[in-house]
């Protein structure tokens, strides 16, 4: 057993980590005054948590809202060559997770390359030059439907209140249609706050060197437009999540919006999107147990009017989780800001 686990998760922990799922940038008072505990207590369980990688606040960047696309990217390969292009995939900036599966032989992972020249290099001159590779399959992901923290874990059910709940959610924003231009400093703001979606305004002015008070209308400005969301990354293994899978359907073209609305509220699922290609939509999901996973799909997801085909993957390991590296135990490890590499 892993000196962090979810037996060390007690009823207080859990409730930090439910209301900063809502409120992932309120200062520790706020959260305190909202759960009925001190300032002191959940700024002392956040750091415990955060140090013992179980949870990290993270900016994750939007990159429809920029006119970009993202890419779920299939590499079939031979097993002893697995771990060697999974370690090199996570080492870019624009990917977001790698994943282990299909008894390491394939390796899944998310593109999200600011620019076309970039993405094209990755797929069409150094991946296909590696002779351990032996398929390459892209889709685009036309449209994501998980935002965020769009739910609560299955783990996290209940352990707020509605009155909790409530003074922690905040205003809607309106949707943006429009492409959004970056401003000059912007792309230090969003480097910093995929390392700490948490970072004070003073810390994200001096990465990107401009002054505090111009930073805090950039980071709102950012927030409001949807360039960048917030995300609470949760070590699926201190919460007591021991199975992971890719999940690629096949659904019926005029039933896909309905599907993707329904998984998007479904609190296994923490990613899904529409794809290109056959199958059309793709879905990362969290269980406790193979059996858990069994019963997800063919009762929960299999019911859904429209799904013709189902194929599950299990992960064998998570390399990389939304811009953090994992540890061996599924725990999550430091992060910090980098420096994007556009090669």
């Amino acid at each position: 057993m892993t000196p962090t686990t979810v037996d060390r998760l007690d009823a207080d922990d859990l409730r930090v980590i439910a209301a900063l799922q809502f409120a992932p940038r309120e200062g520790f008072a706020r959260l305190g005054q909202v759960l009925g505990v001190s300032e002191a207590t959940v700024a002392r369980r956040y750091r415990r948590m955060r140090r013992e990688g179980v949870l990290q606040v993270v900016g994750v960047v939007d990159t429809a809202v920029l006119g970009q696309s993202e890419w779920i990217i299939r590499v079939q390969c031979r097993p002893d060559a697995t771990p060697a292009i999974s370690d090199a995939l996570a080492r870019r900036d624009d990917v977001s997770w790698v994943s282990l599966n299909a008894a390491g032989s394939e390796v899944t992972s998310a593109v999200r390359s600011r620019t076309q020249q970039d993405r094209e290099r990755l797929l069409v001159e150094l991946l296909p030059r590696v002779s351990s590779v032996l398929k390459i399959d892209a889709a685009v992901a036309m449209h994501v439907f998980t935002r965020g923290c769009s739910q609560e874990w299955t783990a996290l059910h209940d352990v707020l209140t509605d009155t909790e709940r409530t003074a922690l959610t905040p205003p809607a924003t309106g949707f943006q249609t429009e492409p959004v231009q970056l401003q000059p400093h912007d792309e230090a703001i969003l480097l910093a706050m995929a390392a700490d979606g948490r970072a004070s305004n003073v810390s994200l002015a001096a990465a990107a060197g401009i002054s505090p008070a111009r930073t805090a209308r950039r980071v709102k400005a950012l927030l409001d437009t949807g360039v960048i969301h917030l995300d609470v990354e949760l070590s699926r293994a201190a919460l007591g999540f021991s199975t992971r899978a890719n999940l690629w359907l096949q659904v019926s073209p005029r039933a896909v919006r309905a599907v993707g609305q329904a998984l998007s509220h479904m609190s296994e699922v923490a990613f899904a999107a529409a794809v290109s290609g056959v199958p059309n939509m793709h879905a990362v999901v969290n269980c406790r147990s193979l059996e858990d996973l069994f019963s997800f799909v063919t009762d929960r997801i299999g019911a859904l009017e429209g799904v013709q085909g189902i194929e599950v993957s299990p992960v064998l390991r998570q390399i990389k989780q939304f811009n953090m590296l994992l540890k061996e135990n599924d725990l999550l490890a430091p992060s910090t800001p980098s420096r994007r590499r556009t090669g």
